[in-house]
């Protein structure tokens, strides 16, 4: 397995009708448990003063990962940003 940081930043448009907004947000938080569960998504931090969060995630590679960022409902708003992490020899 890899891992990689996640950067993600909501780009909801500030005219999103709110009930659908809510309902996003609420798909979100399960699917977001959904991969928890499966021991994908590692943890998870909100950026204080912005509209985004940081994840360490694992999976078997680039493409995988991918796959697990577009199920999130929120996906289509958001901007996302990855780094590949190599663990370093101190890890070993």
């Amino acid at each position: 397995m890899a891992e990689f940081l996640v950067y993600a930043d909501n780009n909801l448009p500030a005219d999103f009708d709110p009930e659908r907004a809510a309902g996003l947000r609420a798909a979100e938080r399960d699917r977001a448990a959904e991969l928890r569960a499966s021991g994908n998504l590692k943890r998870l931090w909100r950026q204080p003063a912005r509209r985004g969060w940081v994840a360490l995630w694992e999976a078997t590679d680039a493409t995988e990962l991918h796959d697990q960022v577009a199920s999130l409902p929120m996906f289509p708003y958001l901007n996302v940003r990855v780094e590949a992490l190599a663990t370093h020899p101190q890890e070993r």
